[in-house]
């Protein structure tokens, strides 16, 4: 007699039976059920929720943002600047080459109005700045020779001497003397700075499309020599006065021209190419870049030197500028229609529209009253009969105009469903007959909203007794 196999653990046949019935559910196939139900409230929440994301499509992601189109940004840019015109000083007259800085005609310029010019400065020694730390001093003790001071203006030498102005003293320095502060001049040139005229010629060119355009009106008619920029009847005409810049960034230009700023000049090329070329146009802004209301990095300067001989000795000019600085920044975005993204953004359209199915069956399925009968109707499971339909009960059972015989209850346990068969069979081994079936209901069931005092088993649209039934328990516990 053969010894008893010994049974597996209990954990190790739990997990055969979770793996399966998940291998069992993996080859399952969901198909969507159509259920009407006639419910005003649930229906208007329905349409509403379908028209709203219908109508953010339409509007917003076609009209607006034009997400049928293929596009680019960044457009290729060449930016030449060019500024005229003259002012005046308490001492002298301005040229354009003098208050330009640099002369070049970049995307990135400079104009001068105010400087602190420093003149005749030579090497040798002198009393430092006051403002240097450790600076001041009352003996040649307080002062070490050979110190250097890398915020200063030249090397120690160790002597305490009078100051440029006043009574007091200051370490004496070898450098360029006198230093900035002892003898520095102001002068404004912001008198007649309003009136200077910047041209900005501005070409882009978008690869992808192969598009290219300026902002300068092809004429052969000296049209520039005499327009100045307006947006409506000289938007080709790119000539900007300064004060029109200044003004147009919410500045005032006087005190602007004191202490100093950036001010940037946006051209703005955004070109929808279905359209003709001349519908592409630029946009200009203007505002101001640096941080005016920040006491310690306020307005904007600079210093350059002009160097010259006397009595062949070497002599400079030291200027601190201050000025208006000119950034001119470009971009853009060009777009075409293309299939593509046209296909892409109709499909998530269509594919949003069945968040309001989602929405609402949600609510049936939580809130509604009744929401057992909704599950019953909405949920079913179906088995496929294991025999083929070529045997014979199954022929037989058509031929006959009859149902076929039905398939076996859906069991995730082998064992069970050998159970049921076994049962289904009397014990002298005769397979009893075929029980008469229903017809297949159809795939679209109309259910009416339950009346209040509708009890948990009754059916609003008086449907068939098969529909009408509940399941059991275990039956809804699957939902």
């Amino acid at each position: 007699m053969a010894a008893a196999e010994p049974k597996p653990p209990a954990g190790v046949a739990a997990a055969r039976r979770l793996a399966r019935g998940c291998w069992s559910a993996f080859w399952d196939y969901e198909t969507p059920k159509v259920i009407v139900v006639k419910n005003r409230r649930l229906g208007v929440v329905y349409r509403s929720v379908q028209l709203l994301i219908l109508l953010y499509f339409v509007w917003y992601v076609f009209i607006v943002q034009k997400s049928y189109q293929d596009s680019e940004t960044g457009p290729e840019s060449s930016v030449i600047t060019k500024v005229k015109g003259i002012t005046l000083s308490e001492h002298k007259v301005w040229d354009v080459e003098e208050y330009v800085k640099p002369p070049e005609g970049g995307s990135v310029f400079s104009i001068i109005t105010r400087i602190e010019a420093t003149p005749f400065q030579s090497l040798g020694t002198c009393a430092e700045s006051m403002r240097v730390n450790n600076a001041t001093c009352d003996s040649d003790e307080d002062c070490v020779a050979g110190q250097l001071d890398m915020l200063g203006n030249g090397l120690r030498t160790g002597r305490c001497v009078p100051y440029y102005h006043g009574s007091s003293k200051t370490c004496e320095v070898t450098g360029w003397c006198p230093v900035e502060d002892g003898a520095s001049v102001s002068q404004f040139l912001g008198k007649m700075a309003p009136n200077f005229t910047i041209l900005i010629k501005n070409s882009i060119h978008y690869p992808k499309f192969q598009f290219s355009k300026g902002n300068i009106e092809h004429r052969k008619d000296g049209y520039l020599k005499h327009c100045t920029f307006h947006e409506v009847s000289d938007l080709y005409c790119p000539i900007f006065k300064l004060g029109y810049i200044v003004e147009q960034a919410g500045e005032n230009f006087t005190e602007l021209a004191h202490t100093g700023g950036v001010i940037g000049v946006i051209i703005n090329w955004d070109c929808d190419l279905d359209l003709s070329a001349s519908k592409c146009n630029p946009k200009y802004s203007f505002r101001r870049l640096d941080p005016k209301h920040i006491p310690a990095s306020s307005g904007y300067n600079f210093r350059f030197a002009k160097y010259y001989k006397i009595n062949g000795s070497t002599t400079r000019t030291l200027i601190k500028a201050y000025g208006i600085r000119i950034d001119v920044i470009v971009h853009g975005q060009a777009g075409k229609f293309s299939l593509i993204p046209t296909i892409i953004n109709l499909a998530t359209a269509l594919t949003s529209i069945g968040v309001g199915s989602f929405l609402c069956d949600w609510i049936l399925l939580t809130f509604m009253n009744k929401n057992k009968v909704y599950s019953h109707k909405k949920f079913d499971k179906v088995c496929t009969p294991r025999h083929s339909s070529g045997s014979w009960p199954v022929t037989l059972a058509l031929v006959l105009g009859q149902a076929p015989p039905p398939p076996y209850p859906c069991s995730a346990d082998p064992g069970e469903a050998g159970r049921l068969r076994g049962e289904g069979q009397s014990q002298d081994g005769a397979v009893p007959p075929p029980r008469p079936r229903p017809t297949s209901a159809p795939s679209e069931q109309m259910v009416d909203a339950p009346s209040r005092g509708a009890g948990p088993g009754l059916c609003a649209s008086q449907p068939s007794q098969q529909d009408c039934t509940l399941t059991d328990a275990r039956g809804l516990a699957q939902l």
